[in-house]
């Protein structure tokens, strides 16, 4: 017979508030990365754009950049909460270099998929190819490292707890 132990309502509290304050963070880190991308796109020469790339995976019609820009926004938060809750046990790295470093490594990690977009994605006729391509994984790089340090630095300076509600 197997015991549940619950975490006390405070470890929850704190755990809750870390992963919301992570959300925030990876969000607002999303959204710098989306708004620079025009300039990016023009310093690498390169037309790869994120938000176009999960827009017309959903949708082909005229709303693609409102659709990849909410999942862009969303997939900002979800790293950021896991983020939250795991960088604290990065002992051996540098608080500055935790959120580029988590970014960078999920860069990384996330790369090989460019040759499933780059042959089964709906819009793969409209979009540039990636795989193989250098500029793109730079261009890729690039934005992981700004996202990464968006993210670290704004979750480190969020309040550590957040507000409770009033009761009426």
């Amino acid at each position: 017979m197997s015991t549940v132990v619950k975490a006390p309502a405070a470890s929850r509290r704190s755990r809750r508030a870390r992963s919301i304050r992570g959300a925030l963070a990876g969000a607002s880190a999303a959204a710098v990365w989306a708004a620079q991308q025009p300039l990016d796109k023009r310093a690498f020469g390169f037309g790869f754009d994120d938000v176009e790339l999960l827009g017309k995976a959903v949708t082909r019609g005229p709303h693609w950049r409102i659709a990849g820009t909410a999942m862009h926004l969303a997939n900002g938060a979800a790293f950021g909460a896991v983020y939250a809750n795991l960088h604290p046990h990065a002992r051996g790295v540098p608080p500055w270099a935790r959120g580029p470093a988590a970014a960078l490594a999920e860069h990384l990690a996330s790369w090989p998929a460019t040759a499933l977009t780059d042959r089964f994605h709906p819009a793969r006729d409209e979009l540039p190819a990636l795989r193989g391509s250098s500029v793109a994984f730079a261009q890729a790089a690039w934005r992981h490292l700004l996202f990464g340090t968006v993210l670290g630095e704004l979750e480190r300076r969020l309040p550590a707890t957040l507000p409770r509600r009033q009761r009426g």
